[in-house]
């Protein structure tokens, strides 16, 4: 045995020898790299600021006391994620629940060429797994796997492939056979709970799921990681009720029938959203970028992609600031108009006069003029989510390297930058509040950042 490692190392040693290494280390090279800034994001060069209240301190709370912190450079959206943006994840999570019930039906149904993909034989059969004839075939079709299907103890070969070459069909009148009447029922409310002639879908059926791991906790731990793991499953449909339920006596019916689904609002921040369901955003975000990459599979180049997720809150604060050193405002301040007696922001000025600053309530996520990072409405319009816990002391005994508090046993998250229907005092940016993780509202979205890869140097040779 002795002789065969020895003659095994020195096989490995002849191998070396022919890169013209010249017997040095030279390191291993990494596949081909290039930053990509993602699309809609701006990149935020990080630095060391201070985090906490600058000015006095009018609501007394002593929760932002002064401390000096750094975050590194991340890449941050230029925007709140906006309606349409949010619709993307809406209806990619609604069509895939409904291409899963079709295929599940086809499988049991029969009578008809299963897993064809874009075909059209007038039946469920066209919406069946794309890889069911393979495992139908079972071991006879065994030749033709990869050494990763017959071998891998990863393989899970009941893994289907949803069939998106063709068109769900959603009029009824046009159904193909009573087995995708059966399926499609299925997603609608009953005919006594629609009215105005409209057939309205029953948006608690679609959910999107994912997998998590407390990174944090298993560190620290030893033992099956399997233990850290966690799987989450929301529902994905924004709560368009909060338009009315977040105001009294007050008459706000035509932004809960429309605010999310119209054109016209598209471009205006998403509302009605928790902080889960913002998560469960950046999650599908992160995989549909990957799985893109996996699918273009372009030479040389991973299909790892860099998390979106939400900021810190002491990433959310460096972005807000700008680049400027204890400012108020994103624009500076300390007033919220400029020369001109124009507000800076959309929120609630004048005691009460919402329509002061030509906005009753959201405006479009790129309104007013961004700060000095190129981020627009970071302070106004809607307040923010962010990957905090809120805890009032919290500052006190948090790290002033890349800072952040986040307990999952502590529901309440911190919401940054204040919205249409608050004062002032809300848009400083130092302000921090906090709303349940559960709990949507009509004045709270959210926005994702993703890490940048390499330090601060590497900004400068770009």
């Amino acid at each position: 045995m002795k002789k065969i490692v020895q003659i095994f190392v020195v096989a490995l040693l002849v191998v070396s020898c022919g890169k013209n290494d010249k017997g040095q280390l030279v390191g291993v090279d990494g596949k081909s790299w290039n930053p990509e800034k993602p699309y809609g994001m701006v990149l935020v060069e990080g630095g060391a600021f201070i985090m906490g209240k600058a000015d006095y301190d009018i609501a007394g709370l002593k929760n932002a006391p002064t401390k000096t912190v750094t975050v590194p450079s991340f890449y941050m959206d230029e925007t709140e994620i906006t309606n349409a943006e949010y619709r993307q994840f809406v209806f990619y999570v609604r069509d895939s629940v409904v291409r899963q019930s079709l295929a599940e039906m086809a499988s049991t149904a029969g009578g008809g060429q299963a897993g064809q993909g874009g075909g059209n034989s007038g039946s469920i059969q066209d919406f069946a797994f794309k890889n069911a004839q393979t495992q139908n075939a079972g071991g006879n079709n065994q030749q033709n796997q990869t050494p990763y299907e017959q071998y891998s103890t990863l393989y899970d070969p009941t893994d289907k492939q949803l069939n998106w070459d063709i068109d769900i069909i959603w009029k009824p009148s046009e159904y193909p056979d009573q087995d995708y009447v059966m399926v499609m029922d299925e997603f609608f409310l009953p005919s006594d709970q629609s009215y105005n002639g409209e057939r309205m879908k029953d948006v608690t059926k679609f959910k999107y799921s994912y997998k998590e791991m407390d990174i944090e906790a298993a560190a620290r731990a030893k033992g099956d990681r399997t233990n850290f793991i966690e799987e989450h499953v929301v529902e994905v449909y924004p709560d368009t009720t909060v338009w009315i339920k977040d105001f009294s006596y007050s008459y706000n019916e035509p932004m809960h029938n429309d605010y999310f689904q119209h054109a016209a609002f598209s471009n205006y921040p998403v509302v009605g959203v928790n902080w889960n369901q913002a998560k469960a955003f950046s999650d599908w975000r992160t995989q549909y970028l990957s799985s893109y990459k996996k699918n273009k599979g372009r030479k040389n180049e991973s299909s790892r992609v860099q998390s979106f997720r939400l900021p810190s809150e002491a990433e959310w604060e460096y972005a807000a600031r700008g680049g400027l050193e204890a400012a108020t405002y994103p624009w500076g301040g300390p007033y919220t108009k400029d020369d001109r007696a124009c507000f800076l922001a959309n929120f609630k000025p004048l005691r009460g006069d919402y329509a002061a600053d030509e906005a009753l309530y959201t405006v479009e996520a790129d309104a007013y003029d961004p700060n000095g990072f190129g981020l627009y409405n970071m302070s106004g319009n809607v307040a923010e989510w962010v990957n905090t816990s809120y805890n009032a002391n919290s500052y006190e005994y948090m790290s002033s390297m890349s800072p952040n508090v986040n307990n999952k046993n502590n529901k309440r998250k911190v919401i940054r930058g204040g919205s249409w229907k608050d004062v002032s005092y809300y848009l400083q940016v130092s302000t921090r509040d906090f709303e349940y993780a559960d709990t949507a509202r009509s004045y709270i979205g959210f926005r994702n950042v993703q890490n940048y890869l390499g330090n601060s140097l590497n900004l400068n040779r770009r």
